[in-house]
């Protein structure tokens, strides 16, 4: 495989050749593949497709029918970068690998870096993962299975099994003369780990003080102590999250008995970061791991859960309603008006819930500040309230001729905003006490909130005042 940056031979297509000002892949650069692949010329496809970056290679992968992604691959034969495999969505990785041979893929997997390696093979299926890992040499098995160990989205399965480690004792001139002559060491790093006889993590030494260092000095002399070692186990957010706060450019991860077993780099917290983010977006939207690229049924199965879930908390305010159906029958504005009301809430509701998962995610909010939050959400949600009760109310006198009316629904209007605001914090802060993940199912519950107290607010107040119960 001819890796992204070592390719030199050949230049690289201007970006405005290969994207449009859209950002998507150009039509003439687009069609000039897909002649390629059509008319099976190798030759063509390698001169358009090889000089890529392997991110620009997976968006050819993601725009291309699938039928064609297949045969890129086979066209392009050595030359396919199969780290472009990361950069797609996991539908597409997947139908791409289980179409390869077994020994074609364990091939591939060689001259790919470990966290790269194992981010493929973790969504296989355990046989099929099985069997290519069988078609690698003995050392690169141990060490793809010993991080598919570890936990899903664990610092142990994101981390990159080569670096650069040395014994204390060490001199800067024997650590100068290992990295130059070892070619098992990985191609680009900024760091020298330290470690003892067991691979027990003693400090780290920076590349720039290595070369700024004369040769008899020992490596322990100019180390310093590692002090935000990650464990393997630690979840791969808390991980991103150290690295971020410390301004890492890498992190040693290390196993239970401390020993040294990968490093976390700086582009590992990027795609963490993205991943995460990702997740966070799409479980407040209730569909979990959904991608562009699933078919139609893993769509549905992935989205009927939680609207299953909203359908019977629909029939909840549903119901709140049918208590107040003489009262609407006597005045017919008020079925007009009482979604305005319902809605409002739900808005705000979610606008607050969105800042609080956020916030969670990141470790904004704890114990010791969540009070002040909570209050400070509670007198926005006031705030709000009063803003859009005098407009709502102004016009709906208007509206209905009736001032009494807008009154009511301006005060129906405050209390659900401060309804929306309560629910949209407390709601995940509880959700988040009890262990369950408030991406997932806040929302609905703060819907259910927002519908049934702007309905029952709203049409309790209007019986109430107008007395037509």
């Amino acid at each position: 495989m001819i890796d992204a940056q070592t390719r030199t031979d050949t230049p690289a297509p201007e970006s405005e050749d290969l994207y449009n000002e859209d950002g998507f892949i150009a039509a003439p650069f687009l069609e000039r593949v897909e002649a390629a692949i059509d008319s099976q010329d190798a030759e063509a496809l390698r001169a358009e497709i090889e000089p890529l970056h392997e991110s620009e290679l997976g968006d050819i992968l993601e725009t291309l029918e699938p039928e064609r992604r297949q045969s890129l691959v086979r066209l392009m034969g050595e030359a396919f970068d199969y780290t472009a495999l990361t950069e797609v969505d996991e539908a597409i990785r997947l139908s791409i690998v289980e179409a390869m041979p077994p020994e074609q893929v364990a091939e591939a997997l060689r001259e790919l870096d470990s966290d790269d390696a194992v981010y493929i093979l973790e969504d296989l299926d355990e046989d099929d993962r099985r069997v290519i890992l069988e078609k690698l040499p003995f050392r690169e098995r141990i060490r793809l299975r010993r991080s598919l160990e570890y936990p899903e989205e664990s610092a142990g399965r994101r981390m990159q099994t080569e670096f650069v480690a040395v014994p204390p004792y060490w001199t800067v001139g024997q650590t100068i003369d290992y990295m130059r002559e070892d070619e098992d060491l990985p191609e680009s790093f900024a760091q020298v780990f330290v470690v003892d006889p067991t691979f027990k993590l003693l400090g780290t030494v920076d590349l720039d003080k290595i070369l700024r260092t004369k040769r008899p000095t020992k490596v322990e002399d100019i180390m310093h102590e590692t002090r935000h070692a990650i464990p393997a186990e630690m979840d791969q957010e808390e991980a991103a999250q150290i690295i971020e706060q410390y301004d890492l450019l890498s992190a040693a991860v290390v196993d239970t008995n401390e020993r040294l077993v990968g490093i976390l780099t700086i582009d590992d917290v990027i795609d963490i970061v993205q991943q995460e983010a990702e997740e966070d977006l799409k479980r407040l939207g209730g569909v979990g791991d959904e991608e562009i690229s699933d078919t139609v049924l893993t769509a549905t199965r992935s989205r009927i859960g939680w609207l299953l879930v909203n359908l019977m908390t629909a029939f909840l305010a549903a119901s709140v309603i049918s208590f107040f159906d003489e009262t609407i029958e006597k005045m017919v504005a008020l079925a007009a008006l009482m979604p305005i009301v319902a809605s409002m809430g739900g808005n705000a509701g979610t606008q607050t819930m969105t800042v609080t998962v956020r916030a969670l995610a990141t470790r904004d909010i704890d114990l010791y500040n969540a009070g002040r939050i909570i209050r400070r959400e509670v007198l926005v949600g006031l705030v709000n309230g009063l803003t859009f009760a005098i407009l709502l109310g102004i016009v709906a006198s208007f509206v209905t001729s009736n001032p009494q009316l807008g009154g009511v629904i301006a005060c129906a209007m405050i209390i659900n905003m401060i309804v929306a605001a309560l629910s949209g914090i407390m709601i995940p802060l509880v959700l988040h006490r009890f262990g369950a993940d408030p991406a997932i199912s806040s929302g609905v519950f703060v819907t259910t909130m927002t519908d049934v107290f702007g309905f029952l607010s709203f049409l309790g107040l209007a019986t109430w005042w107008f007395g037509l119960g």
